[in-house]
């Protein structure tokens, strides 16, 4: 039985429920500057080319969790050069000016970071060459250095992407949740899921990935230390993952089966919940 996720395993769109269908959809179509792909009565699902980013489902029945409940710390989008960044950046700073919460150069990337109309956390960064990441004894080198996001603007926006901010490809690059404990985050997702652990922050958060990216998924308590599972909530609705092959998805399938974890299985994906309820949705790309 194979204990480890494919090295190309990558993340597809993260499933947000709103409130507000109309505001968030403008907000990641007009400020973060996604194309709208599909578009429904009550989803749109939105990205760059043919790469779906978010998918917003209307759910106005529901209410806003607690801050100290589990869910969506926040959704990281990663943009292929740092012109596409500063695009969107420069973009959502200003059609939405009081939504930046900070910046940061995390040595393997550099990072902006926002909340959206609903408070769901945003991240946009780019990643700097895998041969300039620096591993020590297995564990990658991360930092939080300050990155001044006026000279980051300076050097890297064009005059043509503050018209058109539309630049390049993106995708979801990693997700990152708040959870009860990370003893139990890492047993889930190292153990039974099958990434491998990059960084770790003893009792605070960690960090894991599949073939060497710095991480796909992180999983913090700074907020929400002993929370249990969540109950119905607008915030993230589902985390999508993608793997190579449906012998990817069998494997995987057998592998949660072995640690009891129940699963809905259709031979293309499976679908399972978290420790915290949190939804999760592994699906085969080939």
């Amino acid at each position: 039985m194979s204990e480890k996720l494919a090295a190309d395993t990558a993340m597809g769109p993260v499933t947000l429920r709103v409130g507000n269908f109309d505001a968030m959809t403008a907000y990641y179509r007009d400020a973060v500057a996604l194309q709208v792909l599909t578009a429904a009565a009550d989803t749109v699902t939105l990205g760059r080319g043919t790469t779906a980013v978010m998918i917003l489902e209307h759910a106005p029945e529901l209410k806003h969790a607690s801050p100290r409940d589990a869910g969506l710390f926040h959704t990281a989008i990663l943009f292929e050069t740092e012109a596409a960044l500063a695009a969107a950046v420069y973009s959502v700073a200003q059609k939405y000016p009081n939504t930046f919460t900070g910046s940061s150069d995390h040595l393997v990337s550099k990072a902006f970071y926002f909340t959206d109309p609903e408070g769901n956390g945003v991240e946009l960064y780019w990643d700097r060459e895998r041969s300039a990441w620096s591993w020590v004894h297995g564990t990658l080198e991360m930092g939080t250095l300050y990155l001044d996001p006026n000279a980051f603007l300076q050097e890297h926006l064009t005059q043509e992407a503050v018209e058109q901010p539309l630049i390049g490809g993106a995708q979801v690059g990693h997700v990152h949740l708040q959870v009860g404990d990370v003893q139990s985050a890492s047993d889930f997702y190292v153990d039974k899921l099958g990434f491998d652990k990059t960084v770790e922050i003893p009792g605070s958060a960690v960090f894991v990935s599949a073939g060497g990216y710095h991480h796909h998924l992180a999983m913090n308590t700074w907020n929400s230390k002993g929370a249990g599972p969540r109950l119905p909530a607008l915030g993230l609705g589902r985390i999508d993952i993608d793997v190579p092959t449906s012998d990817d998805v069998a494997a995987l399938s057998e592998r949660l089966g072995h640690y009891g974890i129940q699963t809905r299985d259709d031979g293309r994906t499976v679908s399972f919940d978290d420790p915290w309820a949190n939804l999760i949705r592994v699906s085969a790309v080939g």
